[in-house]
């Protein structure tokens, strides 16, 4: 598979993303059971409640992931720039990375601050990468 050996970045930043969601999902699991919660149940929305952050951070996770395989996948098939592929979907992972780290140690406020520029910078990559995938296609 030599033809997406140029996109190595790009796939790794995916399969890394997923792995984060997928090893996410029995710690929050665990953190809503030791609060007495079903399964499905949600934490009460309270941002200094480390259950409630880390179930949002997953949820935000499962939110996003599906949008970013999307376009990074129809870049790749596209045969867009692999720099710009590369450089985009990582930053997009950066992004995303810093965002749960912030999430987790209840940084900033619930509504804005450096939570809010992660997810922005993250946003941006992909609907650049969707764009561009676009542009591909016509």
């Amino acid at each position: 598979m030599e033809i997406y050996a140029e996109y190595s970045h790009a796939i790794a930043s995916m399969v890394i993303f997923t792995l984060i969601i997928l090893f996410m999902s029995p710690f929050s699991a665990l953190a809503k059971a030791g609060k007495g919660l079903a399964p499905g149940a949600t934490p009460e929305q309270d941002y200094a409640d480390k259950a409630y952050r880390l179930n949002r951070a997953y949820l935000n996770g499962t939110e996003t992931l599906p949008a970013y395989l999307a376009v990074t996948v129809a870049a790749i098939l596209l045969g867009v720039s692999p720099f710009w592929v590369n450089l985009l979907a990582s930053v997009a992972l950066l992004a995303r990375i810093a965002m749960l780290v912030i999430h987790l140690r209840g940084i900033g406020t619930p509504h804005s601050g450096l939570r809010s520029v992660t997810y922005v910078v993250g946003w941006a990559c992909m609907v650049i990468l969707g764009l561009i995938a676009l542009v591909a296609a016509f």
